[in-house]
């Protein structure tokens, strides 16, 4: 079977010739007669590896000599704790912009470790199409924090808040390395690899040197494995690292330096979106429409909707089956009829992965890295097709 073209929010697409070199080298790593998956991670084989990786990190992100780079476990969820752990220590106040669900989530997480959360604005009022505009954040806060880029909403900061001498935080997992980020303008960084670097399993810190306390500074009940000085120390392997994750990683790495580093990615990332955007705005008979706000939208994740997902079927989705009118169930079937034809055809044309969030539906492209600007011609394509056949 030839390979298809895969639109997965999570884990994604990985680049073709990173894939190649993985591939030739499973057996044997560069004549060790080993694959990277069976060496120790204190062996002198793999330290050049965890070592390279982080090399090529400040190298492509332009990281600051004052910043650490280490490479975690657990996914970037664990990182809303260990934000609030290791950063909400002093006034135990921290400020959060809620611009869906990571947000939302991470907010929460730092309430049950008893920081005081102060949301301080909000695009719930339109579900999370847009993103706030917050030009400065004052007050006694440990920290700010935000998610830069949200997966499911399809939306992203086009600007950086001011946050004076508070340490801001941002949650890049889904745009990692898609863009130009000045690192400067962060306390902390981080990034689950499943996006844009690499396979699950590890996740991308990179903090400034003055934010990470003593192990006996955090939260109390703070275990050692979520203490930031305990990856810092030792190189990130205080423990058994997810060895192959960044093996992989650091091949994705060199890859997007071949590819112009994060401008030249950048530069294709805006040329597959205007594509796709620009269909989705000016298709014929208005069949189908973005979800995101102009000014907010992802350059990674593209959720959008056909004209049989109006505001009357939203309204009506949230009412209970009883309470539904005849009309609104045949709309609601309808659309759920046109959403699961379009992710089925879609997947025998060789486009897969569509189906979008259950808190947005419809259906989402998320185009990232690794996505060729001839995938996102081969979903137009498509969708041009069956907005004909399906009008």
């Amino acid at each position: 079977m030839s390979r298809v073209w895969n639109f997965s929010a999570g884990p994604s697409c990985l680049p073709e010739d990173v894939l190649k070199e993985c591939a030739a080298e499973m057996l044997d790593y560069n004549g060790t007669g080993q694959s990277v998956m069976e060496m120790s991670h204190r062996s002198k084989a793999y330290e050049p590896i965890i070592e390279d990786a982080e090399a090529m990190v400040r190298k492509l992100m332009k990281v600051p000599e004052n910043y650490k780079v280490l490479f975690v476990q657990g996914g970037g969820s664990t990182q809303f704790a260990m934000v609030a752990q290791n950063l909400g220590i002093k006034n135990k106040k921290a400020a959060y912009i809620e611009t869906g669900v990571w947000a939302k989530k991470a907010a929460a997480e730092a309430k049950k470790l008893g920081i005081a959360v102060d949301v301080i604005a909000s695009s719930k009022d339109k579900n999370y199409s847009y993103i706030p505009r917050v030009e400065k954040i004052t007050g006694d806060y440990d920290y700010a924090y935000i998610c830069f880029n949200n997966t499911i909403m399809g939306t992203h900061y086009e600007y950086i808040p001011d946050c004076g001498d508070i340490p801001l935080v941002a949650d890049i997992s889904s745009c990692v390395l898609s863009e130009e980020l000045d690192v400067s303008k962060f306390g902390l960084l981080f990034a689950g690899a499943q996006k844009n670097l690499a396979p699950a399993g590890v996740t991308l810190v990179i903090i400034r040197e003055d934010l990470i306390p003593e192990v006996d500074a955090c939260l109390p009940g703070t275990p050692t494995m979520l203490a930031y000085k305990t990856h810092a120390d030792n190189g990130s392997m205080y423990n058994t690292p997810p060895c192959y994750t960044i093996y992989v990683l650091g091949k994705v790495l060199h890859w997007i330096e071949k590819n112009g580093g994060a401008a030249g990615i950048n530069k294709l990332n805006v040329a597959k979106a205007d594509l796709l955007y620009n269909y989705l705005d000016n298709n014929e008979g208005n069949f189908y429409h973005a979800t995101a706000e102009k000014g907010s939208r992802s350059l990674m994740n593209v959720p959008f909707l056909t004209k049989y997902s109006t505001a009357e079927t939203a309204a009506a989705s949230k009412k209970d089956e009883a309470d539904r009118t005849d009309a609104e169930k045949s709309a609601l079937a309808k659309e759920k009829e046109i959403n699961d034809m379009f992710v089925k055809e879609a997947a025998a044309a060789g486009l897969v992965n569509l189906k979008g969030h259950r808190l947005v539906g419809g259906m989402r492209a998320s185009i990232y890295n690794a996505m060729s600007i001839e995938g996102v011609k081969a979903l137009v394509d498509f969708m041009k097709k069956f907005a004909k056949e399906n009008a």
